[in-house]
């Protein structure tokens, strides 16, 4: 029988916003998040004016973090990063050994990651689950698709994958939503999803509540819709991501900033660059101790059996022809004689020789 080992968990370093719209702050969080060992550093890809209103208010934790007196588009403004420093970030990853991946919150911006910047696969967020449009070109795309599933539920979960779905299948405009449900019951699509999509569970406030995180629902996900699945985590520290890994998590994504101490939306729900790279080593060394679910002596144990596990011994001088009893017989380390699972075999049996107290029986 084939015996699975668990495989490498895909790490990425959430820059987000966190560079503050600046590009030699973008730079230096690309050197931190190489210098953990990521696999990916992700930034955010808008523009201001296509994704918010003039008039939209900012969410509580973000009134908190920043200027509580402008609003989600002024906010968002001064964090646009321009496309020629995305073209930069890219050269930058490239020679730091750290892969660049970005989130588009507007068709445009999609367009651009795609066409322009080239990326690999392409990271939706929770606020766009519900984006159909965007869902769509994404998919058009043909690239992986990676999506976060805050503030949804299974249902939306599922509306969001009959688009993704169509979009894969589909170059073209789907005529109602009708057309995409139709679709989705095809034979194709859960080879087409499973190879493409990965579904990030999400709790969309930060910090997020421990009690609110819910690691559970990453299996409910990957039993619903036969998707990998992983985590988005905006809580405080490292442990839920590693305890995320441990409950099958194909994808570990984690906020990071230069400094808590930054004004911004993020910062306080991000580590800092000895967290995430203490995060890094841990989601490793949690790699490695899943190891396989095939249950036997490892080797560095056999080499110990000797020394922990216990030998049948005589309790007792005893001559030779005399019975072994239950006052006389007993188990005792080291493990290099006759195995006390055997007691009951000797019971009532004579002695093949004189045998001296604490003497180990070698069975002869």
């Amino acid at each position: 029988m084939e015996v699975k080992v668990h495989s490498r968990t895909l790490i990425i370093a959430e820059a987000g916003v966190n560079h503050n719209g600046s590009i030699d702050a973008a730079f230096e969080m690309v050197d931190v998040a190489a210098n953990a060992g990521v696999d990916f550093i992700k930034f955010q890809t808008f523009s201001a004016e296509k994704i918010v209103t003039n008039t939209a208010k900012k969410a509580r934790y973000q009134i908190e973090t920043t200027d509580s007196s402008e609003t989600q588009f002024q906010m968002l403004k001064k964090l646009e990063l321009s496309d020629e420093n995305h073209l930069k970030l890219m050269v930058h990853c490239k020679k730091m050994g750290v892969q660049f991946l970005s989130t588009p919150f507007d068709l445009d911006s999609l367009s651009f990651l795609v066409n322009t910047c080239g990326v690999s696969q392409l990271k939706i967020s929770s606020g766009d689950i519900t984006n159909g449009p965007l869902l769509l070109a994404a998919a058009q795309s043909g690239l992986p698709v990676i999506l976060s599933t805050g503030m949804s539920d299974m249902d939306e979960i599922e509306r969001a994958l009959q688009v993704l779905a169509y979009g894969y299948l589909h170059k073209n405009e789907p005529k109602n939503s009708a057309e995409i449900q139709e679709i989705f019951r095809g034979r194709d699509v859960n080879r087409v999803l499973s190879s493409k999509i990965t579904l990030l569970q999400c709790t969309s406030e930060y910090p997020a509540p421990f009690n609110e995180l819910n690691l559970k629902a990453m299996a409910s996900m990957r039993n619903r819709f036969q998707i990998d699945v992983g985590l988005s985590d905006h809580s405080v520290g490292v442990a839920v991501p590693l305890a995320a890994v441990a409950l099958g998590a194909k994808i570990i994504e984690k906020h990071f900033t230069l400094s808590k101490d930054q004004k911004g939306p993020d910062h306080q729900a991000s580590l800092d660059p000895l967290e995430l790279k203490t995060m890094v080593r841990s989601i490793r060394e949690v790699e490695m101790a899943l190891g396989s679910a095939l249950k036997e002596p490892t080797p560095s144990e056999i080499k110990n059996r000797v020394f922990f596990r216990k030998s049948l011994v005589s309790a007792t001088d005893l001559t030779k022809g005399s019975e072994w009893n239950s006052r006389n017989l007993i188990a005792k380390r080291p493990g290099s004689g006759i195995s006390p699972m055997k007691y009951w075999d000797y019971l009532n049996v004579k002695a093949d020789r004189d045998y001296s107290a604490d003497e180990v029986i070698d069975g002869g």
